[in-house]
């Protein structure tokens, strides 16, 4: 079957490997469409970070480079090992794409699977990916989809995950609240339709003119301003009820100048919420921190949230068609999606990847 396989920073290559079969306890999934993560560019531009060397193996999945990529990704179950009785062949599911140790506690009370030691991901760290024709993934893992979910739409729930699981650290936010997003990058997007389908006023602060109407024309928010034209604490601040500020803040950018504006912007006991990745240290006024009593906290990835997202997609209070942005073929990974991606951002938001010409029509 094709694959789209790591070897190294800047040498992704689509290359035909063995089918693999369900053991026991895992269900053969064919691929329908995968999404491109910053993640992904990430390892393709500095890497590799989560994916193994060709001489170090990771730590779980014993396997080296090169490893199949894709982690974002819907498709059909086509076979099932032995012991699975709760789900059937033809059914639509997603992944949860975690490899975790086996003596880690992943049960539905867990709130800190995501956080164990050596934690990666299907599709950087091994056992598979989406980026291919099919993947075999044990049961704990493999979530099942109304068939009324377009197939293209599934593949984007994995990162709407990432933002239920970050708005799901803000605690509770009652419904009429208002919450500012640093950020109209794809999760700073997904994170203010979950905000916004939970009730919540939402107010998404970004240079780029196209992210900005992009973030109004899918539904990820109320408001969308441009800090270098606007100023965006004394906006909030005019949008809040008692003109106090923001009930919550999400940081999606990892911009020091976004994150000074988000703690100007939260009202006394405000919550931000850090949910980009930093590459380097940031700096935080902490007398404003004191003298707010704001709660600064840190997500990543998500923990036992994929149901209630899912839960929230069937309900129909989120479109996700707006999100997607294009649709190629794997042969064209790297020209039309890694490469729009890295140097067209502004105009793409999730591009999806097919084995299947079909899909494409």
């Amino acid at each position: 079957m094709k694959a789209a396989r790591y070897y190294d920073n800047h040498d992704i290559r689509i290359e035909d490997i063995p089918e693999p079969t369900p053991a026991n306890g895992e269900v053969l999934i064919k691929v329908a469409w995968c999404g491109i993560c910053g993640t992904d560019l990430h390892e393709y531009l500095d890497g590799p970070i989560f994916c193994p060397t060709h001489n170090t193996p990771h730590p779980i999945s014993g396997e080296t480079a090169p490893v199949t990529l894709g982690h974002e990704f819907s498709g059909v179950i086509e076979a099932l090992g032995e012991g699975i009785t709760d789900l059937e062949v033809g059914d639509h599911v997603v992944v949860e794409p975690y490899i975790i140790n086996e003596d880690v506690n992943v049960g539905p009370d867990s709130n800190d699977y995501h956080l164990s030691d050596n934690m990666n991901f299907i599709g950087l760290a091994g056992r598979g990916g989406g980026l291919s024709e099919k993947v075999a993934v044990k049961r704990r893992w493999v979530h099942k989809i109304s068939k009324n979910i377009p197939l293209d739409q599934a593949a984007v729930i994995e990162p709407l995950t990432v933002g239920y699981h970050a708005v799901d650290r803000a605690g509770e936010l009652p419904e009429g609240s208002i919450a500012l997003v640093g950020g109209a990058g794809p999760i700073g997007l997904l994170t203010g339709a979950v905000l916004r389908a939970k009730g919540i006023t939402v107010v998404i602060s970004e240079l780029s003119e196209l992210r900005r109407k992009k973030a109004l024309e899918a539904g990820s928010a109320d408001y969308a301003f441009s800090p270098a034209e606007t100023n965006v604490v004394e906006e909030v601040r005019k949008l809040s009820k008692d003109g106090r500020g923001a009930d919550a803040a999400f940081e999606c950018t990892s911009v020091q100048v976004v994150l000074d504006t988000l703690i100007d912007a939260v009202r006394p006991t405000g919550k931000i919420v850090i949910v980009s990745i930093w590459g380097k240290p940031a700096t935080i006024d902490m007398h404003k921190i004191v003298m707010k009593e704001i709660d600064l906290r840190g997500t990543i990835a998500y923990v036992n949230n994929h149901p209630d997202t899912i839960k929230l997609v069937e309900s129909g209070k989120l479109d996700l068609a707006p999100f997607i942005t294009g649709k190629i073929q794997l042969e064209d990974l790297i020209d039309k999606g890694f490469d729009t991606l890295i140097n067209h951002n502004e105009t793409a938001v999730k591009i999806l990847v097919t084995t299947d010409p079909q899909n494409l029509n």
